[in-house]
């Protein structure tokens, strides 16, 4: 049914054995474990891009969160108006909410794909000589026989826990369940302390983007005391699957190798982008101070428009006018010649 998912896992851990085998040989269980390994090194090394997506796409919804807040806050009795302006505002910023969720839609499908990958190469019912006659997706019997007598530390990788005895005696040879719990318990501590530290790194991200507080009852308050506990949770949710679940030692190698990849990136890829950012700001800074008018300039005289009058500079209020220019009249007539004019109605000579 899930054919498409199972045939690519496996062929890249049967790579990844392909190569490993050439140095510690088929049948080594470091051989089988480093497969594992890479395995997940690949996944997540595709997954860079998205990852780098979401941490912009929750940064640039840290910077728009006043702008939301507002949008739920004037459409609060408008729920289809509310999600339409939040869209846009999203939009136009750039922001994915299909992008924070790209990574656990990749990861989950692969873990389960592992997970049952993992379980086929032991069938339950079938003898070891069954199971080492039978292929495994891309890998062949002979493959099936050399994965069944590895051991990591004396414990066949697709083993675990709570595994039947009658089972732990299908790996070609007997296997005690104390040789299960030395290799099983410290890899699920292991994997719990690093869940523990990414939740941890989630949380501070999550509280750092936060703008205001939720109030008290409300489900906003809810999900921020849940995800107070998830540090806790998560971690706990490994140990118990590694003690009461069918969860293999390969399993575990995944939480932990995942995890851990998970712990150093979010330090490497924060730390940079906070270094992108305060040099962002820095320059929005500089160029801010450089177009800002100085104390005491003058402000810049406006542009005179081609064909225009020049305008008249005026000194303490009043148009200050050019010399003769008040004397001038319309028609070239000098001050003097208009003085001598006399007034409409007026007789030369002074009396009648």
């Amino acid at each position: 049914m899930l054919n498409f998912l199972y045939y690519p896992v496996s062929a890249v851990m049967w790579f990844w054995h392909q190569a490993f085998a050439l140095v510690l040989g088929p049948s080594s269980g470091f051989a089988w474990a480093l497969s594992v390994v890479f395995l997940v090194l690949t996944l997540r090394a595709v997954m860079i891009k998205p990852f780098l997506s979401q941490v912009r796409s929750g940064r640039r919804m840290r910077v728009i969160a006043p702008q939301l807040a507002d949008i739920r806050k004037r459409h609060a009795g408008d729920k289809q108006k509310m999600m339409e302006e939040t869209q846009k505002l999203q939009r136009e910023h750039g922001v994915s909410t299909l992008g924070g969720c790209l990574p656990l839609l990749i990861q989950m499908p692969v873990f389960l794909a592992l997970l049952h990958v993992l379980r086929y190469f032991n069938r339950p019912g079938l003898t070891f000589e069954q199971n080492a006659a039978i292929g495994n997706y891309v890998f062949g019997p002979d493959e099936v026989r050399s994965f069944l007598e590895a051991r990591l530390f004396g414990a066949p990788l697709s083993s675990w826990v709570s595994m039947p005895q009658s089972l732990l005696d299908s790996f070609g040879a007997h296997v005690d369940r104390w040789e299960v719990l030395v290799v099983a318990v410290p890899l699920m501590l292991l994997a719990a302390v690093a869940t523990h530290i990414t939740a941890r790194g989630s949380q501070r991200q999550q509280l750092a983007a936060r703008t205001t507080v939720p109030e008290p009852g409300t489900q906003a308050a809810q999900m921020a005391g849940f995800m107070k506990l998830t540090p806790w949770i998560f971690p706990l949710g490994v140990l118990l699957g590694g003690l009461f679940f069918t969860f293999p030692i390969a399993i575990l190698l995944y939480w932990l190798t995942n995890n851990c990849w998970t712990m150093v990136q979010q330090h490497l890829v924060h730390k940079a982008m906070d270094r992108e950012d305060a040099r962002l700001a820095e320059q929005r800074a500089t160029v801010a101070a450089d177009t800002a008018p100085r104390p005491g300039a003058r402000p810049a005289a406006p542009g005179r428009t081609p064909g225009a009058k020049p305008v008249p500079a005026r000194r303490g209020g009043a148009v200050q006018v050019p010399a003769g220019a008040a004397s001038r009249r319309p028609g070239g007539t000098s001050g003097k010649a208009a003085a001598g004019r006399r007034r409409p109605g007026s007789r030369k000579g002074g009396r009648h």
